[in-house]
């Protein structure tokens, strides 16, 4: 600054003038201020001039001069770090540099130099720019020419400084300019002082003694009635807001309020009243009006600079705000004769009061504002409840004629220059209204109420005034048909009644408190309720207030407690028959819509808009277990897909465009809406698989080929499903894999082709050659992060009933050689290409071999980890053979005796798989080996192996038979039960020893005793006909009749498998595996017995059961390997309910359940059992529901894949008799409570899971460490108070089960 001559200020001015000249056109082009700073910012981008400017040239010199040197230092160093080692790029180099330079002090002191000399130069340059003006303005007007001349020259010259200003302007000017302002004086000379004051630099005006006297001279002045000095004093007014700061401006803005109050307050002000209306014409009005506006730009600026200056300003403008809009005239007379307030002027300017949504945006400011409210203006919240009040009441005044209505509120394009009574009335009711919207989001805020209003009783609360809006969403008027869309939407009551409640329901705790209200819901339901009974909805009745409606209970039932409210009520354990619940009617409305029961919306345009948002909302309640199971009753999957199909062959109508033809004008806008309804009644059917037993309804409407593949055409699209789908279609994807026509669904919409094409991508290549500019870093983890998204995507998808249809009965392809750019497209590619690596031609085709090999290893692990999946690929492709002649190349002979494997990633990754697949146990009856390395001399101390059997390093200890001798106690126990005439009592009785046993000694339960128990309960159940839930079948087949008996080949698997298990555990004996094979045999024609024949496209409907009967071979051991003991207690056992949960087989294509449930291949324990999983997961361990969302993994697929395989490798044998007992003694429901208890079990594993991003692979590798049945029996007993009666007559209802 100490160098910056009066040459340096000219050179600069004219520099600028040439860059504002060369993009004049721009500027002045721009519609706003904000856009001509966005065109300055981005001048670079767009004028291709731009590095020729001397501006920008000088610029670019002095941050050379000042800077150069510090940057080529840094650049220095940076090379230098380089040289030793330190890898780094160009990008990385200049964003460091870059950082450096501007944290140092050299920058900032440039800033500061440069700010000061450009301040400097425009200063003067505005100064120079209202001198022309003011010349230019006395040459019209004629004023004495030598007089303002010579003032001029003497105030200013071309060559001063805005320093050289101040000095001059300070000595005595400022006195004379009041005392030329004084009223008394000639028109001239006010006038002449007034210019004077505009060219002087603010901060000059700030720093005078007389500046305090200058602000009351100047609010004073304000009420001149001359139009020319009145707009003088506000561009005075205005100036000083842009370029002064806050205690210069605050004065300002208080002086402007306070004279504002004045006027409104003298009754010798000529102020319009309601009746007349305001003629925006009229000078006076025009002023006022101009005053107002220059008040709310303030209020709109502020907030974002008074948070750095102290709070005491804040208040005060605030405080002179509330004060002058408080300001209420006695109503001693006619409302039409009311004389308007200041709040009706300032509605005008800002009708949505965008000024109070800014002052209560921070906390900083929000706390003034509603202190002050609460203490000294509370009257302003009280006109503003009392306007609303006002226009409800004139609202239902009007139905007898709308149209009225329609002119007054929506506005009328003729009338642009006048505003009614009526119309001021409205927009201060838009004003109040979104007043008292913002209020109300803020806890304070709605402490203001309950408020009392003068003509009323009773005191407006929290409740009333939502009723109220609710009531205005369909009283009021809806705008004409010719009136702008936009004007209309922008200021309907409904719209904005919708808007304000849209923004409440958005704040949870706001919402809870306001709208889960059983009143406000009623109140919302109402015109439904109407139209559902034939009468009209309300006077003023639209279907736009209908559409409002659904929004807002859409958004309510998007949230847990909005819901419950819907679902159940206040009263959770009222009956529907007694009050229907929101959900109930809401539900029947829907059906009515879609099923087109209601004449009043037959041919309407809107109709189907008003279906598809009352739709809406029921997918928010059928997209969860307990909305599903309320909205059930009503077959709303049925008429959505009735209303598909009628949609899908009008849209099949629709003619093809025609080359030559405008493609938008060749389809009319009724086929683009056809086609959008369809999609959209599509999307309905597709949330219905957010559970499971919703996907069972979807399969029955047999629209779901059709839904996947729109499902996978929005995924394709990357576009945003749902505004309360946060998490994407994760959980949708994997419900539908879980099931065998949801996969089939999946491969055929290309859905599965897109994520392994996806995947190959980023573990091999893409399908074309791509440009590389950087090479890709070599992976460090077994699965690296690129590929970790498209891992987690097939383990969701790869499900026992998938991978059957995917692969079962399919050879892998026969190749001698694979192209380097041939990209799999399915499962069974997969396989060939990254699992079973047995040539060298699939070795080459891979260009990362050992990381795509541990991929495939790591997959191949997750799936082996469902049994029935191990047994598949086992029985089709030989998995453990392949795998263990990998191990065995892996070999280095260093002697002839000495033979060492070669421990690398691959052979570390094979022996963990094989030790996987080869042992059965749970977490204390196998021990995996890691898949790290360990530090020291002896980095994997486990052993390898190329051959079976399993070094017995990875079998621990197990305590065997030990509970033989604890059988006697039991035993006695049992001998005491007292088998009476009342059979029910005998087994209730017994139903509480086991209870009692379990809780004390479960150790007890087990060994002979437990198979004695089972026996005799079992027998007296089955001969109990209240308990039987299946008839009684005949069966006559001996051991001879079994020879043409055949099983399957992963069945012949499964039997070796459970010897290897039960000889292991001390459980079977030799000639085990035949006895074993015999009880499948005949379990295979016993229920053959009971099956129906069924001709499906789907392979595990095709024949007997798909998998291994892992709950009879659990039984066969059990039972000691005893084959007689064994069929018995399953023949009584099928008898009972419990048999359908927990043996699977036995409902396999049976008799007992209803058709469509047989076709779609979905077995009970997944559309019930893991159904109820997932509803009480939800309400007893609510964050481990979250954290399944949140990952994109169902709890019914983990469940299905433990109940189906009885536990095997995730408890301990004892645990899963214990498992089985507890289901056969307790009933099918504890199978539920047992998975919820497991869940609550391991709630911090999963919640940590989630954050790694691993949960469904830790789910499914996992034991489960420390689980025992018996340390949650009263926490199952629990579960079993509150919900046994839904649970077990939604399993009861499995055979007649129709919806």
């Amino acid at each position: 600054m100490a160098h910056f001559s009066c040459e340096d200020e000219a050179m600069l001015q004219a520099m600028l003038r040439q860059l504002f000249q060369s993009v004049k056109e721009k500027i002045t082009g721009a519609p706003s201020l904000e856009c001509a700073e966005e065109i300055l910012l981005h001048l670079e981008e767009t004028d291709e001039n731009f590095h020729n400017y001397e501006f920008v040239k000088y610029l670019r010199q002095h941050i050379c001069n000042s800077l150069g040197s510090m940057i080529e230092e840094e650049m220095e160093k940076c090379t230098s770090d380089q040289n030793h080692g330190e890898e780094v790029g160009y990008d990385t180099v200049v964003q460091h540099v870059t950082k450096r330079t501007q944290e140092s002090k050299e920058y900032k002191e440039m800033m500061h130099s440069l700010r000061n000399i450009m301040m400097v130069v425009v200063e003067s340059m505005i100064n120079k720019f209202e001198e022309d003006e003011i010349r230019s303005q006395e040459r019209q007007k004629k004023i004495q020419k030598e007089k303002s001349n010579s003032y001029c020259t003497d105030n200013c010259s071309d060559s001063d400084s805005s320093f050289n200003q101040s000095y001059k302007f300070c000595q005595g000017k400022l006195q004379l300019i009041l005392d030329q302002l004084d009223p008394g004086q000639r028109k001239e000379v006010r006038y002449e002082a007034l210019q004077t004051l505009c060219s002087a630099p603010p901060s000059d005006v700030l720093n005078c003694e007389n500046w305090t006297t200058l602000c009351e001279k100047l609010t004073l002045s304000l009420a001149d009635p001359d139009p020319v000095f009145s707009d003088r004093i506000l561009k005075f007014y205005a100036q000083t807001f842009t370029l002064s700061p806050l205690h210069m401006t605050k004065e300002i803005y208080i002086s402007l309020a306070k004279h504002l109050e004045l006027y409104f307050l003298s009754r010798e002000n000529h102020i319009p009243t309601l009746s007349t209306g305001i003629d925006i014409t009229n000078p006076n009005v025009i002023r006022l009006l101009k005053k107002v506006r220059l008040l709310n730009e303030y209020q709109k600026e502020a907030p974002s600079f008074w948070i750095r200056h102290p709070e005491k300003y804040m208040e005060e403008i605030v405080d002179g705000t509330l004060s002058l809009l408080s300001v209420n005239h006695d109503q001693t007379h006619l409302v039409s004769q009311k004389i308007l307030d200041p709040i009706y002027f300032l509605a005008l300017v800002d009708t949505k009061a965008v000024w109070f949504k800014k002052w209560m945006h921070a906390y900083y400011s929000r706390t003034a504002v509603l202190r002050l409210l609460e203490k000294k203006y509370k009257s302003l919240i009280t006109t503003a409840v009392q306007q609303c009040v006002q226009y409800f009441e004139f609202c239902k005044s009007m139905k007898a004629d709308e149209n009225l209505g329609h002119s007054k509120h929506c506005g009328n394009k003729q009338k642009t220059f006048y505003y009614s009574g009526q119309e001021l009335q409205y927009i201060y009711f838009i004003h109040s209204l979104c007043l008292l919207g913002r209020l109300l989001i803020y806890t304070q805020g709605r402490k203001l109420f309950p408020i009392k209003l003068k003509n009323r009783k009773d005191s407006v609360s929290l409740t009333d005034l939502l009723v109220l809006f609710t009531q205005l969403i369909h009283y009021s008027p809806s705008c004409p048909k010719m009136t702008s869309a936009t004007h209309s939407e922008s200021y309907s009551p409904a719209s904005m009644v919708t808007e304000v409640l849209r923004i409440l329901c958005d704040q949870k705790e706001c919402a809870i408190e306001c709208l889960y209200n059983i009143t406000v819901i009623e109140t919302l339901l109402q015109p439904i309720h109407n139209l559902m009974k034939g009468t009209e909805a309300a006077p003023n009745y639209s279907e736009t207030a209908l559409i409002h409606i659904a929004d807002i209970l859409g958004r309510i039932a998007s949230v847990e407690e909005g819901l419950i409210l819907l679902l159940y009520g206040e009263n959770m354990n009222s009956s529907e028959e007694e009050s229907p619940t929101g959900a109930h009617i809401i539900a029947q409305f829907s059906k009515k819509l879609l099923d087109e029961d209601i004449s009043i919306f037959s041919g309407s345009e809107l109709s189907p808009v008003v279906k598809g948002a009352f739709i809406s909302v029921c997918r928010q309640i059928y997209g969860t277990c307990e909305g599903l199971q309320v909205l059930i009753p009503y077959n709303l999957h049925e008429s959505i897909a009735k209303g598909w199909k009628k949609t899908t062959l009008l849209s099949e109508r629709i003619p093809t465009p025609v080359e030559g033809f405008d493609s938008v004008s060749s389809i009319s806008q009724e086929s683009q809406n056809i086609m959008a309804w369809e999609e959209n009644l599509l999307d309905d059917l597709l949330n219905f698989a957010a559970t499971p037993k919703g996907l069972l309804l979807l399969q029955r409407t047999g629209a779901v080929n059709e839904c996947v593949t729109f499902m996978f055409n929005q995924y394709a699209k990357k576009l945003q499903i749902s505004r309360n789908k946060q998490f994407g279609y994760g959980v949708m994807v994997t419900q539908v894999a879980s099931t065998a026509a949801g996969a089939v669904a999946l491969q055929s919409s290309g859905f599965i082709n897109a994520l392994i094409t996806e995947l190959w991508a980023n573990l091999e290549c893409g399908r074309d050659d791509v440009r590389v500019s950087h090479p890709r870093t070599t992976p460090v983890d077994p699965i690296d992060r690129s590929c970790q998204k498209s891992f987690l995507a097939l383990v969701n998808l790869l499900s026992y009933p998938a991978i059957y249809e995917l692969v079962g009965n399919q050879n892998l392809p026969i190749k001698t050689e694979y192209s380097l750019r041939e990209v799999p497209a399915c499962v069974i590619d997969i396989i060939d290409r990254l699992i079973i690596l047995n040539s060298e031609a699939k070795i080459r085709a891979l260009f990362n071999y050992e990381q795509s090999h541990i991929f495939g290893l790591r997959l191949l692990s997750v799936i082996c980890c469902d049994l029935d999946a191990l047994l598949l690929l086992e029985a089709q492709y030989q998995v453990s053979e392949m795998l263990l002649n990998a191990q065995e190349e892996n070999i280095l002979e260093t002697s002839e005796s000495c033979r060492d494997f070669i421990i690398d990633g691959l052979s570390v990754e094979r022996n963990h798989v094989l030790v996987r697949i080869n042992l059965i146990g749970g977490p204390l009856e196998r021990s995996l080996p890691p898949r790290m390395l360990e530090k020291g001399n002896d980095p994997y101390p486990w052993p390898m192996f190329s051959s079976y059997p399993v070094p017995d390093r990875y079998l621990p200890e197990v305590i065997r038979n030990a509970d033989i001798q604890q059988d006697n106690e039991l035993v006695k126990h049992l001998l005491c039960f007292n088998i009476s005439d009342k059979q029910s009592e005998w087994i209730e009785n017994c139903r509480r020893q086991f209870c009692k046993m379990m809780k004390a000694k479960p150790d007890t339960i087990s060994g002979a005793a437990l198979v004695e128990l089972l026996e005799k309960f079992v027998f007296h159940l089955s001969d109990s006909p209240s308990e039987c839930y299946f008839p009684s079948v005949e069966y006559t087949a001996t051991d001879a009749n079994m020879k043409n008996e055949s099983l399957s080949s992963v069945q012949q698997l499964g039997i070796k498998m459970t010897v290897r298990y039960g000889k292991f555990l001390n459980l079977l004996q030799n000639g085990a595996e035949n006895d074993l094979t015999l009880v499948l045999k005949h379990c295979k024609r016993f229920l053959k017995q009971q099956q129906v024949p069924i001709k499906s496209s789907l392979l595990c409907l095709q024949g007997s059961y798909a998998g291994h009967d892992w709950f009879v071979s659990s039984m066969f051991m059990i039972m000691l390997g005893d084959k007689e003991k064994t069929f018995q207690f399953l023949q009584q056992f099928s008898r009972l309910l419990t048999s359908a949960f927990l043996w699977l087989p036995r409902l396999h294509i049976s008799r007992y359940l209803p058709m469509d449930t047989i076709e779609s291949g979905i077995h009970p324990i997944y559309f019930c059992s893991a159904h109820y999983v997932e509803m009480l997961l939800k309400a007893e361990v609510p964050l481990v529901f979250s954290a399944f969302h949140m990952s994109g993994f169902a709890p019914s697929q983990i469940c299905l894949q433990w109940i189906t395989q009885c536990f095997w490798n995730y408890l301990d044998w004892m645990e899963i008799c214990h498992y089985i007992a507890t289901c056969v003694f307790l009933g099918p429901d504890y199978q539920v409570y047992i998975c919820i208890a497991i869940f609550k079990h391991l709630q911090q594993d999963i919640l940590q899971h989630t954050q790694t991003q691993d949960l469904q692979v830790f789910l499914k590798e996992e034991a489960l460490h420390g689980f025992h049945v018996s340390d949650y029996f009263e926490y199952m007993e629990i579960l079993e108070q509150n919900y046994r009666p839904v649970l077990l007559r939604d399993m009861r209802s499995i055979r007649v089960q129709s919806s």
